[in-house]
C-alpha cells in the first residue's frame, strides 16, 4: 500500500467521446433531455452538436479518482466523501475528455483532490473530490 501525501499527481485519463458514450450515459442517468441524444435539436438550440450531460462529467470524475484510489491502495471500497463540480466547455463526440489530477491535502484520514476535464475546447468541469485514505 503507497502513502498518499499532497502534490502526489494523479496519472492522466483520456477517454474518447463517441455518440454512444454521450447517448448512452443520458439515458443511464435518465436525462431524457433532447440535447443529449437528438444532434438536430441539440444544433437548433445552438450547440455543435449532442453533448454529456452533467450526471456523466460527475460519474467521470468520481471513475478518475476511484481508478487511481484502487491503483495506489489495492482496494476497491474507496469511499467517496464529497464532490463538488464546476462544468465549462462542453464535451462533444469526436473529441476526447482528458483528465488530471492531484492531491491537493491530506488531513484526518480525508484526501481532498483537484481534478481536470478538458476536451479541445477547454476545460469540461473542474472540481475537488474528497476520498477517506
Amino acid at each position: 500500500m503507497t502513502t498518499i501525501t499532497a502534490g502526489d499527481r494523479i496519472p492522466t485519463w483520456e477517454l474518447p467521446i463517441t455518440p454512444t458514450l454521450v447517448v448512452s450515459t443520458a439515458i443511464s442517468t435518465r436525462d431524457f433531455q433532447d440535447v443529449h441524444h437528438d444532434r438536430d435539436i441539440a444544433q437548433a438550440a445552438g450547440s455543435k452538436d449532442i453533448f454529456v450531460n452533467i450526471l456523466t462529467s460527475t460519474a467521470l470524475v468520481e471513475r478518475y479518482v476511484t481508478d487511481w484510489a484502487h491503483e495506489v491502495t489495492g482496494h476497491w471500497d474507496t469511499e467517496v466523501q464529497g464532490i463538488a463540480i464546476r462544468l465549462g466547455a462542453p464535451a462533444y463526440p469526436y473529441d476526447t475528455l482528458t483528465f488530471t489530477g492531484s492531491v491537493a491535502s491530506v488531513e484526518d484520514g480525508l484526501a481532498t483532490l483537484t481534478v481536470t476535464g478538458s476536451v479541445s475546447l477547454g476545460d469540461h468541469v473542474i472540481g475537488t473530490v474528497k476520498v477517506a485514505v
